[in-house]
């Protein structure tokens, strides 16, 4: 926190302790809208965040709501709050702290469009009225309460306005040098407090009343700390190492790591960070965080790489249901390199109904176990997701270094669960518009949620499998967390529809890129693996092509480890093992081969077709001869064809029931035995290609 942001919050302290010696009730003014007057909330003059924060404050406040419906800060607007009996009953009130909530009505189209320019100047003169009504008051000025997708305006203007707004109120806020209140953040993740989009009902007033009481007492429960910050945790070498956390406003956090003490101020939100140095690759060290009263002390503090797992249940399943399990386990306790944090669900997506308590915790976002740090042992690993295991212990054991694996993998969830709500709202708004019974999700997926969360009363239950929702509860924990990359094993919930895919997975990324300030962050996935569902071939094709396009992207291929009958199939060794190859030559720029054969350019040769690869020093069958090929002529029609390995790096194939061959395709069987390798034994991807004329 600078200096200027530190003295308005002692001030205002300062403020608060003269009035209660002087031997009076501090007044506290609440300015805004049908959001702070009530609107929609049952009991509204009880459960109004100002009746709430007055309980919170005690009887040494009196706290006032002067919110009015459908008002507007600017001037000129359809109903400007200054022409409003409750503003001039503000003024009288003189209040000791005005806390300020205007904007929303401002992004009705009869406003923004015309009057925008002027809201800058008309929100100044408003605080100075205050200022002149009591020049000793303290005021806040609040970030708006969110609107969400469901508003009918909010694609025809309601979105954009209000971002622009927001920025305005940043601006406001630091030209008149008054402390911001952020309404947005608390209440962003919580569509389902807001049943018209835009009133949040009594548990949302909470979280305001909530915040603001933070904001206006700096009390925010002492000192705690991100809950990636325990004993045993791995930060990434090379980065800065950063120590965040919360604590009351305007207290000094003294943080003592690796024999140097840095210091930060807890801001009006009760935020904190400190940041060393970049470290290279060792510990473990320790670190004492405190303040005057208070003191943790973090222990085992390794500094190397991490790695972030995550998708769906193929990433989730965990070593003690594997094939290789014995041999894991046996194993676990000499992996001294490799450290684990899980964030494992605790209420499973399988056909159950949920309890109405399991569906309360969901909304609240209650769903993972969080952590802690375990190095990897016997009984750390059991219930570790196989996957992320295997490709941690091979960079473990190539690197030699501290290497930390996050993985918050939930079974069922799908892409457009993890991608974060700001960019489903500018991209693709339609897909958060009741899921449940839209086509966007999979059918299966969207009846498993609805049998799930089937006693819940709330029309806007949330589930894992719905939009933005995995972000929010998987992801948000991670926030401020330097991560080296990225695993990915996810698709099985998306499979139907490809072309839908191919928008969600870039968006995904760039999501995540932006969420860990990171536009380079590689990204390795698996390819969907064989199975008996008849859209994976065209799917695992549309993987193959995004990886090949997409930036600092890699995929492993698995199609030669399935099972026909079983989704989750139990050889996840090879899986982790490639991608570990994947991220070791990419990230690591080791010289190894680490992907099978990959097709580039097709002819035609005779009456066949010969194709080229790379990847491929040399190309043979797992097995007796090469089996998984078709051609198919001008009609499109595939027929099975033979073929023939005719150079180290070149096949010809050809069918007797296609006389002028212009596409082929390989592995197109949705569980193949397709089985060209190379000569590292990594299987071909399913590939589809048509003759360059």
């Amino acid at each position: 926190m600078n200096m200027t942001k530190r003295t308005i919050v002692l001030s205002g302290l300062l403020l608060m302790v003269l009035t209660v010696v002087a031997g009076g009730r501090i007044k506290v003014a609440c300015v805004g809208n049908s959001v702070t007057w009530g609107m929609t909330i049952v009991d509204r003059e009880k459960n109004c965040y100002p009746a709430q924060l007055q309980r919170m404050l005690g009887e040494g406040y009196e706290v006032r709501n002067f919110g009015h419906s459908g008002t507007t800060l600017l001037r000129r607007g359809h109903r400007p709050y200054v022409d409003q009996k409750e503003y001039k009953e503000a003024l009288a009130f003189q209040a000791d702290l005005v806390v300020i909530h205007l904007g929303l009505n401002d992004t009705d189209p009869r406003n923004w469009p015309e009057h925008s320019e002027e809201f800058n100047a008309d929100y100044i003169s408003l605080i100075d009225s205050f200022r002149q009504a009591n020049p000793k008051a303290k005021i806040w000025i609040c970030l708006m309460t969110p609107i969400f997708d469901r508003h009918p305006r909010f694609e025809s203007g309601t979105r954009d306005w209000h971002e622009q707004i927001q920025k305005h109120i940043r601006q406001v806020a630091k030209a008149a040098r008054l402390p911001l209140i952020d309404l947005n953040t608390p209440l962003y993740s919580r569509p389902d407090l807001l049943a018209d989009a835009i009133h949040p009902n009594a548990e949302g007033a909470k979280i305001i009343a909530e915040t603001v009481y933070g904001a206006l007492t700096g009390n925010y429960g002492g000192l705690a700390l991100s809950p990636l910050y325990t004993d045993g945790m791995v930060v990434q070498r090379n980065k800065p190492v950063v120590f965040r956390g919360k604590a009351n406003t305007g207290e000094t956090v003294k943080v003592n790591f690796n024999g140097r003490t840095l210091s930060a101020i807890a801001d009006g939100a009760g935020k904190w960070r400190v940041s060393f140095p970049a470290e290279k690759a060792g510990g473990p060290y320790h670190a004492v965080i405190s303040t005057k009263k208070e003191k943790l002390t973090i222990r085992d503090i390794y500094v190397g790489e991490v790695w972030l797992c995550s998708g769906q249940s193929n990433m989730e399943l965990p070593v003690n249901a594997v094939q290789s399990r014995k041999q894991d386990l046996d194993e676990a306790d000499r992996q001294t390199r490799l450290h684990l944090f899980n964030m494992s669900a605790i209420y499973p997506t399988n056909a159950v109904v949920w309890s109405a308590g399991a569906c309360d915790s969901v909304n609240r976002h209650q769903y993972l176990r969080v952590g802690p740090w375990r190095n990897c042992s016997r009984e750390s690993l059991s219930g570790f997701s196989a996957v992320a295991y295997h490709f941690g212990k091979k960079l473990a054991d190539s690197l030699q270094v501290p290497v930390g694996i996050i993985c918050n993998a939930v079974g069922g969830t799908t892409t457009e669960s993890w991608i974060d709500r700001r960019t489903l709202e500018q991209r693709m708004p339609a897909i958060l518009r009741d899921w449940y019974h839209g086509d966007f999700g999979m059918k299966w997926a969207r009846e498993r949620a609805l049998q799930n969360i089937s006693v819940s009363k709330n029309p806007l239950q949330r589930h894992p499998y719905a939009p933005a929702y995995m972000f929010e509860a998987g992801m948000l924990p991670l926030k401020g967390y330097d991560v080296k990359g990225v695993v990915w094993y996810q698709g099985e919930s998306n499979a139907h529809n490809m072309e839908l895919h191919e928008r969600l997975f870039p968006m995904l990324q760039k999501s995540w890129r932006r969420f860990f300030h990171n536009p380079e962050l590689p990204f390795y996935f698996v390819q969907l693996s064989s199975l008996n569902r008849p859209s994976w071939p065209r799917f695992r094709d549309s993987q193959r092509r995004m990886a090949s396009t997409l930036r600092n992207t890699w995929m492993a291929v698995t199609t030669d480890v399935g099972d026909s009958l079983d989704v989750h199939y139990t050889n996840k060794k090879p899986v982790g093992e490639r991608l570990g190859l994947q991220a070791l030559h990419h990230s690591y720029d080791y010289k190894i081969e680490s992907e099978g054969p990959v097709c580039h350019s097709v002819s035609v040769k005779d009456n066949g077709l010969e194709l080229q690869f790379t990847h491929a020093q040399s190309l043979s069958a797992n097995g007796s001869h090469l089996v998984g090929f078709e051609v198919a002529g001008a009609d499109g029609i595939y027929y099975p064809a033979e073929a023939q390995i005719t150079a180290s790096n070149t096949l010809f194939v050809r069918s007797s029931s296609v006389t002028h061959p212009l596409y082929v395709r390989y592995g197109w069987q949705p569980f193949t035995h397709a089985n060209l390798v190379n000569e590292a034994g990594l299987p071909c991807s399913t590939f589809q290609w048509r003759v360059r004329k």
